[in-house]
């Protein structure tokens, strides 16, 4: 084994390998590389020679071809002993790519399946092969459609069986993922052999991982049926998909076992029921897009219905009356109603969104909270004209507010952990969540004393109450209830004058000039926390377009603000990371530019990042050199900023983030209310007092002389 590079090694670095070969007498030179002595074992090779840093400690070993060829040998033995080492060795081999080429190209893929076909092997045999397998299609090399129905049945069967071994139940799980995210040939053959109540007892588990696959497994399965599947409408306005999943009690079992689990819920947990979360109330889109057709008499006997059970009371019979008395009827229940248009009020829900999911939600409320529902109609419909809460327009409103408040429509976000438990709670979650947000829109409306001409402002403030407390992550509706009852529009007066109190700007002319004066201080005071943060280091998370991936890397700034330092870690690190334990420099003179978005170049690839708007805003990359870069997905918004104000502050740029500008205005109000404590009180004039007029004599001034 080498010792760390020395210059004179460095040198001998630009020699040839065969030049090496000749020098330490080794025949067949071919047969020999060079690896990396750490956690990756990764090969050098001619692509990665030049980012071997001084430092690094290296391996003399086996080429990849020669130890591909001896694992494809190895693997095949009749001694079980052996053939585990062996699978043991091809499974932490198969992470680097150089050698898994090699392997892939003796056909080693083929013998792998054929090995879990032949389904001879069981326990520590069989979860080797899996991992190895696993390890070897996540490099991207091989195509996932050319596996038989026969390897989709075997690694099915294995997730199928009550009693299975954890680690190949877990890496049966990722397969299946892989391959339904992968291909929409492979989706329809697992589909056959695999049903979401085949997956329920997993969840019914204690092991937080077996969980979180085998939701991974059912978002894979959610996300690529076919589009008739998600959208085709069953009984009460529920999709396919959406029916299958109540069915199978699929959410109550999550909320029991999983939410409510003693168990903390880590980050991919967190992920993979955000996931869920977003794509079960995507199934809401076809109706938020569907436009209600007035000519359409099952449509407009909803509205019908919604009459019916408002005024059921007040009602004459149908027969009672001429047709122009039942019309002029119709259109005064319309009216109390809070519809726009009285004489035909299908015309209201034209308009997408919220389209069809409105009235679908008005429906819900007047059947399942008739009391409420006819309590706000006819208290509503008593009061002065320019008082009346309009329920119809509102539900209209409403119901499209809430669909972008949870981004009804829009693909999850690759790196976001924001669910709400309480949306589990119920089978049909936004419904109620409706319900509670009309009462509560009702409630605002009677607090402000609004008008008709006020409706765009209590929409403003609704929204404000409902932000606040699903920001509180209350585990219930219930309790989501009563955290809307603290935030009464009293409450959102209070908080609002705090809030404008704490961000006072003062206009007049000599705050104005007291603010230039500090801003450069308070900028340098930025810089500094940015460059110390980015002293401290951050961990990035690798993420691939095929599958997400527990495999991270680290990056931080040297104490003397002039060399880059990163690696790979195999796990989340607990607190900062040594710099010494980072194989890889990189000088911050030789750094030319930051670049960000879609301009970076891992953006452009082909994959499903390249989609991904919030990837896309979290994305960086420095260039150096000439075209070399090293990529970076900030693991969220606040260390994007972090990383590209710093790295800007190194290269002396602006810092432009939202941070830097939030920053600002937050410690420059600070030390201005410091500043004129004193003057608390007493009004600043807005222009300099005048100079007074010269005195008549100076015979007041001493003369110290």
């Amino acid at each position: 084994m080498f010792s760390t590079l020395t210059p004179i090694m460095q040198c001998f670095f630009s020699l040839s390998f065969h030049s090496m070969a000749f020098r330490w007498s080794l025949g067949n030179h071919e047969n020999f590389a060079l690896q990396i002595a750490d956690a990756t074992n990764f090969y050098i090779t001619e692509k990665n020679r030049n980012d071997i840093k001084n430092g690094s400690i290296l391996r003399l070993t086996t080429s990849p071809y020669q130890t591909a060829v001896g694992l494809h040998e190895r693997i095949q033995s009749s001694s079980m002993d052996a053939k585990l080492e062996a699978l043991k060795d091809l499974a932490n081999a198969s992470r680097d790519i150089t050698f898994a080429q090699e392997f892939i190209n003796l056909d080693g893929i083929s013998l792998l399946t054929q090995m879990v076909e032949s389904g001879t092997d069981f326990g520590d045999l069989l979860s080797f092969t899996l991992t190895a397998f696993v390890e070897l299609m996540d490099h991207g090399i091989v195509s996932w459609d050319t596996f038989s129905v026969a390897f989709i049945k075997k690694i099915a069967s294995y997730v199928n069986k009550s009693a299975m071994d954890t680690a190949v139940l877990q890496r049966s799980l990722a397969i299946l993922e892989s391959m339904v995210l992968n291909s929409q040939d492979l989706y329809h053959k697992v589909a056959q052999e695999i049903t979401i109540g085949q997956l329920i007892p997993h969840l019914q588990g204690t092991d937080q991982d077996i969980q979180t696959y085998t939701i991974a497994v059912i978002n894979a399965l959610f996300l690529k049926a076919p589009e008739e599947k998600r959208q085709v409408r069953l009984h009460c306005a529920h999709t396919e998909m959406a029916h299958i999943l109540a069915q199978k009690q699929l959410r109550s079992i999550i909320l029991s076992n999983v939410i409510r689990s003693p168990t903390p819920i880590n980050d991919e947990m967190a992920h993979q029921l955000y996931v869920l979360q977003v794509l079960t109330f995507n199934l809401l889109e076809d109706r938020m897009m569907t436009k209600m057709d007035p000519q359409d008499q099952a449509q407009r006997d909803i509205i019908f219905e919604l009459r019916r059970i408002a005024f059921d009371m007040e009602m004459e019979p149908n027969n009672s009356g001429s047709i122009e008395k039942r019309k002029s009827m119709y259109t005064r229940d319309y009216k109390k109603l809070g519809f726009i248009n009285h004489v035909n009020p299908a015309v209201d829900f034209t308009q997408i969104p919220p389209g069809m999911l409105a009235l679908d939600n008005m429906l819900y409320f007047a059947r399942h909270h008739q009391d409420a529902y006819i309590r706000i109609v006819l208290e509503n419909s008593s009061r002065e004209d320019k008082h009346e809460c309009p329920f119809g327009r509102s539900s209209i409103e409403l119901t499209k507010m809430l669909c972008e408040i949870l981004k009804v429509g829009e693909l999850p976000s690759e790196n976001c952990h924001d669910f709400h438990p309480m949306f589990f709670t119920h089978d049909r979650s936004f419904e109620e969540f409706f319900c509670i947000c009309i009462q509560l829109l009702n409630k605002t409306w009677k607090e402000m004393r609004a008008t008709s001409e006020d409706f765009n402002k209590v929409m403003q403030v609704v929204r404000e109450q409902i932000m606040r407390a699903l920001t509180l992550k209350p585990n219930s509706l219930d309790q989501f209830k009563s955290r809307l009852q603290n935030l009464s529009y009293t409450e959102i007066l209070k908080i609002r004058q705090s809030e404008r109190m704490n961000q006072e700007d003062f206009q007049s002319r000599p705050i104005l000039e007291l603010r230039e004066k500090i801003q450069p201080e308070i900028m340098e005071l930025i810089k500094q926390q940015r460059l110390n943060r980015l002293c401290e280091g951050t961990c990035f998370r690798k993420i691939s377009s095929r599958r997400r991936q527990d495999k991270f890397w680290y990056c931080r700034l040297s104490p003397n603000h002039k060399v880059l330092h990163y690696g790979d870690l195999e796990e989340s690190p607990q607190g900062e990371v040594p710099h010494d334990s980072l194989q890889d420099k990189l000088p911050v003179a030789d750094i030319k530019a930051v670049i960000t978005g879609k301009d970076c170049p891992h953006m452009k690839e082909k994959g499903a990042l390249k989609q991904n708007k919030e990837v896309l805003e979290l994305a960086f990359s420095v260039l150096y050199e000439s075209d070399e870069y090293l990529n970076f997905i900030a693991p969220d918004k606040h260390e994007y900023c972090v990383w590209t104000d710093g790295l800007n502050a190194l290269l002396g740029k602006e810092m432009t983030s939202d941070y830097t500008k939030s920053d600002m205005d937050t410690l420059l109000s600070m030390e201005m209310k410091l500043r004129l404590l004193d003057l608390e009180n007493i009004q600043i004039p807005e222009a300099p007092p005048p100079i007074p007029k010269e005195p008549s004599n100076y015979d007041f001034v001493y003369d110290c002389n």
